[in-house]
């Protein structure tokens, strides 16, 4: 604890010795009323590229500008006190080389105050990551199905599967060999991230891997029900807020239809109306 009395801010070190500990909680939050929601239950909040899908109704992260993750990335800063905040850099901020991926990343820290940044690929990506971390930026890897690359990919499909499984694993080790602090690994078989985890001496975070993991992420749309009927095989529903905001707004509609709201204790008269402490209502 503080000295104000609240909760430590976790930090990238922090994280890293977690590893085959109690499980790291990771959701993403996009803005300042779900951070302060996640904000007492989470270890790493994620401010995701996928928030152009979630938020802006893309059809991929593809569209994400560097400007819109430091947007989302203040809101949620704003929300966050205990959980480590991580930003995703978004396609094209950084694939360019180790200069171009500092001078964003560094950017992205200062106007969020972010204390590491999330950058996806394995071995291609070793050299950025080790340019990043040794001039004091945290990394986050990002291994396996990895969003930007979905064009490459032909779709959103598991990866690593027989063969392909030993490129997933030796981008996994490049970016712990390059100084991450930790890595998700998406979409990739059971069995994989479960070895891929029992060899790396750095956190592991999963979404769709293994329960192995060292740490487990979702878009939190996704597991509170919000996101319609977007369901991957990987997506817990712990619950159906989206069902239930839909009932609620179409009561509100009939209501006002039928002339029900507002009803008298919405409204106000001509006089103020004097409370017991003398307030005026």
């Amino acid at each position: 604890m503080s000295a104000t009395g609240q909760a430590k801010a976790l930090t990238p070190p922090d994280i890293a010795a977690r590893k085959g500990k109690t499980p790291l909680v990771c959701l993403t939050a996009y803005t300042t009323p779900i951070a302060r929601l996640v904000d007492p239950h989470c270890d790493v909040v994620l401010v995701g590229d996928s928030v152009g899908m979630v938020l802006h109704g893309l059809p991929s992260t593809l569209g994400v500008t560097l400007e819109m993750m430091i947007m989302h990335g203040q809101a949620v800063r704003r929300g966050l006190e205990r959980p480590l905040m991580v930003i995703d850099m978004p396609f094209g901020s950084y694939e360019e080389g180790p200069e171009q991926a500092f001078r964003n990343a560094a950017r992205v820290m200062t106007e969020t105050g972010s204390a590491a940044v999330k950058l996806e690929g394995g071995e291609a990506m070793a050299e950025t990551i080790r340019f990043l971390t040794g001039r004091g930026i945290p990394v986050m890897a990002h291994v396996g199905l990895t969003p930007q690359a979905v064009n490459a990919f032909g779709g959103y499909r598991v990866q690593g599967r027989g063969e392909d499984g030993e490129r997933i694993r030796r981008d996994a080790i490049a970016v712990a060999e390059a100084g991450a602090f930790g890595v998700v690994l998406e979409k990739v078989p059971e069995p994989l991230a479960r070895r891929i985890t029992e060899e790396l001496l750095m956190p592991t975070i999963g979404i769709g891997a293994s329960p192995a993991c060292d740490g487990q992420i979702l878009v939190v749309d996704d597991m509170l029900g919000l996101f319609g009927e977007f369901r991957p095989k990987f997506v817990k529903r712990y619950a159906e807020l989206g069902e239930t905001a839909s009932l609620a707004i179409g009561t509100y509609a009939q209501e006002v239809r039928a002339r029900r709201f507002p009803a008298a204790e919405h409204v106000f008269g001509d006089e103020p109306k004097t409370l017991s402490g003398g307030e005026a209502a």
